[in-house]
């Protein structure tokens, strides 16, 4: 196989359609009432938020908009305003600075401000709380925006970002999501920035993960396809220790893409041979917060 930007070429409208009735069965499922979405003002949050528009109405698509102090928050903010008014979103902005400020003080003994990682990982399940907060009490889902290479990576926060229902475009690469993008017609202006996380001033994916999406997605693809190391790195034109750093971030961050571990002691355990089917629906308590915790 010849690794190409073509082998990630993807049919735009085909997989709209697939992921939109995706969004609807899960939804329906569930017997849930509609989404709650984190929307950040990026490419990935701004896709899924059209597609559950697009799935289930604007009216039952809810995207919130959590900004805090200390990272350059304000284009987002705008960036993700002008989305939800092209499309007739619902939208609820709340900052959440307040909240890790106590945070801050709860554990003033661990020195957070020196541990950027940390206190990074802390806003994204701040962000997380909040929104199941709004989904457990309007029995709703909370849809994810994770796309696949940053599920491959672990480039998202255990029980943050990560901590969702469903994940529509969790098995398109990077670059495949910007084409998606493109066609679903999100602004130009959330299409040339550049991927953050957003999690602390000047925070870039792409510097964080030490490659480009581009070059990324392709070793990511050869990987999938069972493409030896050697070859990826030589018909990439890239060094072999990139490659390999890629394979071994991909084993490292397992425990991120499965369910806690259980020790098996019983008959059947849970998650490896005592299995409900994904697709029994699941009763909801009205207003009362029941579903998914």
């Amino acid at each position: 196989m010849k690794l190409s930007k073509d082998l990630l070429r993807i049919d735009s409208e085909d997989i709209s359609l697939k992921i939109v009735s995706f969004i609807k069965h899960r939804v329906g499922v569930a017997g849930a009432e509609g989404v709650v979405i984190g929307t950040s003002g990026g490419l990935d949050s701004s896709t899924v938020a059209i597609l559950c528009a697009e799935a289930l109405g604007p009216e039952k698509t809810l995207c919130l908009i959590l900004p805090e102090q200390s990272s350059p928050t304000s284009s987002n903010v705008e960036d993700a305003l002008s989305l939800c008014e092209k499309f007739n979103l619902q939208y609820e902005i709340i900052e959440i600075s307040p909240i890790l400020a106590s945070f801050k003080k709860a554990c003033s003994g661990l020195n957070l401000e020196n541990e950027k990682i940390v206190f990074g990982n802390i806003k994204a399940r701040t962000r997380m709380m909040i929104l199941y907060a709004y989904a457990n009490t309007l029995s709703r889902l909370v849809v994810g925006t994770g796309n696949k290479s940053e599920i491959a990576t672990g480039y998202f926060t255990k029980y943050g970002d990560g901590g969702v229902d469903i994940l529509p475009i969790g098995d398109l690469y990077k670059t495949q999501v910007r084409q998606l993008a493109k066609a679903l017609g999100v602004p130009e202006k959330i299409m040339a920035k550049s991927p953050s996380a957003g999690l602390w001033p000047g925070q870039t994916d792409e510097e964080e993960l030490g490659i480009s999406y581009d070059q990324l997605d392709l070793i990511l693809y050869g990987l999938e396809f069972w493409m030896l190391l050697e070859e990826i790195a030589e018909q990439l034109k890239i060094s072999l220790e990139k490659v390999k750093n890629i394979e071994k971030k991909i084993h490292i961050t397992e425990h991120k893409r499965r369910g806690s571990i259980i020790l098996k002691l019983g008959y059947r355990t849970f998650g490896l041979d005592w299995r409900v089917p994904l697709d029994q629906p699941i009763n909801i308590r009205k207003n009362g917060g029941a579903y998914f915790g």
